[in-house]
């Protein structure tokens, strides 16, 4: 069996498959370029079953890499272009990835991931459990890194992106049960945890969408969430299986996006609330009668934002999904949206979703519990955490430890994001991973991270702190977090107390917390 680009490029070579700009990429082209580096790759010693972390942003390269990778057998590796050093090298070590892939924008931040660092309780790349955690300690091999530019280091070796013999590229059969990549999302315990997605998630993920959406030889997606989300990685399999056209914008801008859904003859835009909320205030009036749908996720979207896009005859399609489960998990198309704003509509076709109680038992209607999902799209397990795939993958569901119910009709109502979540501009912050930085100050006795609503944002990630230094100040802990955590992570405000209020058996009470912080920030705000 080929792999989806090469079988899309014979039986629609002409159709443009990818737009950057001024240039325009046939998926007969595309088929093409993705060759030529894959034959670069795989000269470069990156075999069937590597681990290959990718740290760009959106670019067409960074599209040429995930279909290349995915001839190759390689499985990719993502990164978030946003964090720090620390959280790429743990993350790079933690995937046992042998090459790095950047460009020249990103090029200084791969450069300290080589050579590969040693990390405490955890086994080589060799070994075969890739689930299950260990205590001996290991040094790794060096790191390849590969740039798609013209490199200014000699460390980095540059990868030429040309038409390539076909019989330079090795042979595999193309699998759908085969790994495809390993995604990380926020994690619990301080560090984030590294999804593993195969490629039938992502054909049953881009099959559902399609039923609930439809799809057409027509449509223009345009692109501007990250490639290292999956939602944006998503898109590029979805395109290629629909044969249907990419409009890949670097990044969000309003102006460019107005400019981009005007004359681009854009059908179909994927947003987070803070686009949507900054795109409202560039553009008043209704879409171009070519937009069909606009989806909208990656948050909860706020009513009063809602609103507005709805009085001005925008096509919202509110959706609930995430990295665990391939992207979408429930979809209100726009008239479903018209109907009932607010609910993110029915799960999509292959999977199922149910309201777990607390004592185990299904919710009925209209009653609050977890969100659990199962069916082809959901992930096989975080990659090396046993634990962490025991507790989300119970009994067969994925737990998304999202609160929501199901109404009379069937339809999602979510209440609450993943309990403590943080979720802000639609990057998702878990308050552990900032607290520990936090606490490795050692001015800082106690910390405790909420979110606090935000206009702009959706939410701001706060500190309530007691100090063991009197003399601590919020700006000397705000300077530790920026060097080891991504600029979303970092606590936008920070609050000294004398103690932390807790429960009976010693636990913060958070809700109090993050209560407490919202009034300061009002306070404050009003001042």
């Amino acid at each position: 069996m080929n792999d989806w680009l090469s079988y899309r490029a014979k039986i629609s070579p002409a159709q443009p498959a990818l737009i950057w700009q001024d240039q325009t990429w046939t998926y007969s082209a595309l088929d093409e370029a993705v060759s030529g580096l894959a034959a670069q790759l795989a000269a470069a010693r990156v075999k069937r079953g590597a681990h290959v972390a990718v740290l760009m942003p959106n670019r067409p390269e960074y599209v040429f890499v995930i279909h290349a990778l995915a001839r190759l057998g390689a499985i990719l590796v993502p990164l978030n272009t946003r964090l720090t050093e620390d959280e790429l090298r743990w993350q790079a070590d933690h995937t046992d990835c042998t090459v790095v892939i950047c460009s020249q924008e990103t090029e200084h931040q791969v450069l300290p991931l080589f050579p590969r660092q040693p990390i405490p309780g955890t086994v080589p790349a060799a070994s075969e459990d890739t689930t299950s955690p260990s205590t001996k300690g290991s040094f790794y091999e060096r790191r390849t890194l590969l740039s798609v530019d013209k490199p200014t280091k000699p460390a980095v070796k540059q990868l030429q992106i040309s038409p390539a013999d076909p019989s330079a590229l090795p042979e595999h059969p193309f699998k759908l049960s085969a790994l495809q990549s390993i995604v990380f999302t926020s994690g619990t315990t301080g560090y984030p945890k590294g999804a593993m997605l195969t490629f039938a998630n992502h054909f049953w993920s881009a099959t559902a969408s399609a039923y609930r959406l439809g799809t057409g030889s027509e449509d223009r997606w345009l692109l501007c969430v990250p490639l290292y989300h999956v939602g944006g990685m998503s898109i590029v399999f979805r395109c290629c299986l629909y044969g249907t056209t990419i409009i890949l914008m670097e990044k969000f801008d309003p102006d460019r996006v107005n400019i981009a859904l005007e004359t681009g003859h854009v059908t179909l835009a994927s947003f987070v609330p803070t686009m949507l909320r900054r795109l409202l205030e560039v553009r008043q009036g209704r879409l171009p009668l070519t937009v069909r749908a606009i989806l909208l996720g990656g948050a909860a979207a706020p009513q009063d934002l809602l609103a507005r896009a709805l009085a001005a005859g925008w096509p919202i399609a509110s959706t609930y999904g995430l990295t665990e489960a391939c992207s979408q998990v429930a979809t209100a198309t726009p008239d479903e949206t018209n109907h009932k704003p607010g609910s993110v509509g029915k799960p999509l076709m292959f999977t199922q979703l149910e309201i777990a109680a607390e004592e185990g038992h299904v919710s009925p209607p209209d009653k609050v519990g977890e969100i659990v999902v199962r069916g082809p799209t959901v992930m096989q397990g975080y990659y090396r955490d046993q634990e962490a795939t025991y507790h989300a993958l119970y009994d067969g569901w994925l737990h998304t430890g999202d609160l929501g119910y199901l109404d009379e009709d069937g339809d999602l109502w979510v209440v609450d994001r993943r309990t403590d979540l943080i979720v802000t501009g639609g990057e998702n912050v878990y308050p552990s991973e900032v607290e520990r930085v936090l606490l490795s100050h050692p001015g800082v006795r106690e910390a405790c991270v909420v979110g606090v609503p935000d206009a702009e944002w959706g939410q701001k990630v706060a500190a309530s702190i007691v100090a063991s230094d009197a003399n601590l100040a919020a700006e000397t802990l705000i300077a530790h977090c920026r060097k080891h955590l991504a600029g979303y992570k970092i606590p936008k405000a920070v609050y000294f107390v004398s103690k932390l209020p807790q429960t009976a058996s010693g636990k913060v009470k958070r809700q109090e917390i993050a209560i407490l912080l919202q009034d300061e920030a009002h306070k404050q705000s009003c001042a």
